[in-house]
């Protein structure tokens, strides 16, 4: 491990949880780290303010094995565990959110449902080509109408002999201008909703870019249109039906994220850490006065308690253990911590807070998105009232 890697890892590593990783968990962090701050560093803020997604990291991502890892290695996947995973995309989001959710869509979203609840033949046609970045994918759940209820989604098809008929849309949907398949849940017939992979170049299918955003601005985001696109009944994810279909998968998102999340955080605590050691004050560094002070003690405390947290649900999530609800209590919690991390980094270095210059008000944009998708603050807190009350209250 290199001098820079080492430090890094040290000044964020207050209750010594490298002690509990295992060697090939380390070598996977470096070796993501290392590709980051070589590859996507370098470019990410030039990106983020041009509006532009990085296409070529695509192949990057699949060249660390970003791609899948946790999937059978017969599938393209790295046959790596759970803990491994949330350190790839801690070290990713470090770097940049938008990144992150990339690997998150790929990964989580695309690559896993297929390999969960598709057939055979759809495993070996499509996760081979996911894993090595030939082919893109994206999620279609959201909805112009229905985004805390999925439940409610109008997207829906009907039988018509050796296909069906998809009408419907989708919105605020990562990768899909440039994806080449589209994992989609529709209802069917009798109101049972199914997953379906739907391929570009089908007709009546398209896939328009979201413009003007503040956030996530290195990340392409698109909506999904589907005006009578026949889908072969062999793209019909045969192994699951209803709701829980695409929550298993929101699940395993949700999981990276909260890992994702504490990486972007070291990287705003950091910045503000190394800025308020070199910049003077009133004949002192401004790291030598005490609300300055306060704001690093509290932002590190913080991550100490986001990091236990996570590497606990790692354990419970290789085990087959981990709940919804506490996976929604990791997410909630690191991201809400991660924004608040960013902002108060922001003040701590003033004016030059702002500017392109340092990553923290790129990182403080991205967050708000970050802190709405996969499941809202609100919603998660609901889904743990939930699960403590045995009440539901959003419905």
């Amino acid at each position: 491990m290199s001098t820079t890697l080492s430090t890094s890892t040290r000044q964020t590593d207050f209750y010594q949880l490298d002690d509990l990783l295992t060697e090939e968990h380390k070598l996977v962090r470096d070796a993501v780290q290392q590709m980051i701050n070589r590859d996507v560093r370098p470019i990410i803020e030039e990106y983020a303010q041009k509006a532009e997604f990085p296409a070529h990291l695509i192949q990057k991502f699949a060249e660390i094995g970003a791609f899948g890892p946790t999937l059978p290695i017969e599938y393209g996947g790295g046959g790596l565990d759970y803990i491994s995973y949330g350190l790839m995309t801690q070290e990713i989001e470090r770097c940049d959110s938008g990144m992150r959710s990339t690997v998150s869509v790929q990964s989580s979203l695309v690559m896993w449902p297929i390999y969960a609840y598709g057939s055979e033949e759809q495993r070996q046609k499509y996760l081979p080509k996911l894993a090595s970045g030939e082919m893109v994918g994206c999620f279609g759940l959201t909805e112009p109408n229905h985004g805390s209820n999925p439940g409610g989604m109008l997207t829906s098809f009907k039988e018509a002999g050796d296909h069906v008929v998809l009408n419907g849309s989708k919105l605020w949907i990562t990768n899909s201008p440039v994806a080449d398949i589209a994992v989609v849940w529709a209802k069917n017939e009798q109101g049972r909703i199914r997953g379906l992979i739907v391929e570009k170049g089908m007709e009546g299918f398209s896939a328009p870019e979201i413009h003007n955003k503040w956030s996530l601005r290195a990340s392409v985001t698109g909506e999904l249109v589907f005006d009578n696109v026949k889908v072969p009944k062999e793209n019909i994810l045969p192994n699951i039906e209803g709701l829980r279909g695409p929550l298993g998968c929101l699940d395993n998102a949700r999981y990276g994220i909260a890992w994702g999340a504490i990486g972007a955080a070291i990287d705003c605590y950091e910045t503000a850490l190394k800025y308020s050691l070199e910049r003077e004050q009133f004949g002192r560094p401004i790291a030598g006065f005490q609300l300055q002070q306060k704001k690093l003690a509290e932002m590190l405390t913080e991550i100490t308690k986001a990091q236990l947290l996570t590497w606990r649900l790692g354990t419970l999530k290789n085990d087959g253990k981990a709940t919804t609800a506490q996976i929604s209590m990791a997410k909630r919690n690191n991201v809400d911590m991660a924004l608040h991390i960013a902002r108060e980094a922001r003040q701590m270095l003033g004016g030059m807070g702002i500017t392109g210059d340092y990553p923290i008000m790129r990182h403080m944009m991205n967050l708000e998105s970050v802190i709405t998708y996969e499941g809202t603050h609100d919603i998660h807190l609901l889904i743990l009232g939930h699960e403590i009350t045995g009440i539901q209250a959003f419905k």
